[in-house]
């Protein structure tokens, strides 16, 4: 291992350091991935029910599902691969989140492992409150998206399509989440104070406006709103637990 040196780690040891922290979370993504596979029929059932009941069709014989089909001699093999791997990433949001943490953290030596435990306390029900929410959200984009489509037309949707749809969209809300407590995180770190989190807030607007309307697999202004104003309170609510924290600093610094 490369020697620190002035409290620094030499730019060949950062580099050690990714490697290691993206094969862990690899590794999960992979183990994870390998139950997404297990539970694909469920999953896959789950997901489409926005526009198909899948389960129900194939209890009456049906033999078409609505408007959805599958592609291509390959296009199941890839479906069920890219869902399971999708899959994977969001049950292994933790493990990741954890090593991503790990790998941002500058320096907190012996505060290190509380402040990472206290990170992935938090980031964990974030990301599933956004994934959830971006679940909840599906319904609405699916209806207002179709709703484009002239009544003198069929909507064909290809289902290895509509899933990575719906798995990005759950995938950015989820992600999204984790603003708020990355800002937190930091500021406990002595990173980021509260006012350095707040000054910007105009620009910090921008940027998640700016995020929802790139991101966002529908584009939509119903989809890009759910994202955004959940995001702008708790960007403002991080601003305001880090003012706190830094006012319990500066109390305790003047009472030691």
């Amino acid at each position: 291992m490369v020697a620190h040196t002035g409290g620094r780690m030499p730019i060949l040891e950062h580099f050690r350091e990714l490697r290691k922290r993206v094969v862990r979370a690899a590794a999960a993504i992979l183990v994870a991935s390998g139950i997404g596979w297990a539970f694909y029929p469920r999953i896959v059932d789950l997901l489409a029910k926005p526009i198909c009941d899948l389960h129900r069709a194939h209890l009456e014989g049906l033999g078409s599902c609505g408007s959805l089909y599958v592609n291509g001699v390959l296009g199941p093999l890839n479906l069920q691969v890219t869902v399971s791997f999708l899959v994977g990433v969001i049950l292994s949001a933790p493990f990741w989140l954890y090593q991503l943490w790990a790998f941002v953290a500058p320096g907190l030596h012996q505060r290190e492992k509380r402040y990472s435990v206290i990170f992935l306390l938090f980031a964990t029900p974030f990301f599933a409150a956004g994934a959830y929410l971006g679940y909840r959200v599906l319904p609405l984009a699916v209806k207002a998206l179709l709703g484009f489509t002239p009544s003198s037309l069929n909507n064909l949707v290809r289902f290895d399509d509509y899933l990575n749809f719906v798995l990005r969209l759950i995938l950015v809300f989820g992600g999204a989440f984790e603003f708020p407590v990355l800002l937190v995180s930091l500021n406990l770190a002595g990173v980021l104070s509260g006012r350095a989190i707040l000054k910007p807030w105009r620009f910090a607007i921008f940027g998640i406006t700016f995020f929802t309307a790139a991101f966002s697999p529908t584009g939509d202004p119903v989809t890009m709103s759910l994202l955004a104003l959940p995001l702008v309170a708790l960007y403002f609510a991080a601003g305001a637990i880090a003012l706190l924290n830094d006012k319990r600093r500066a109390r305790k610094a003047i009472s030691s």
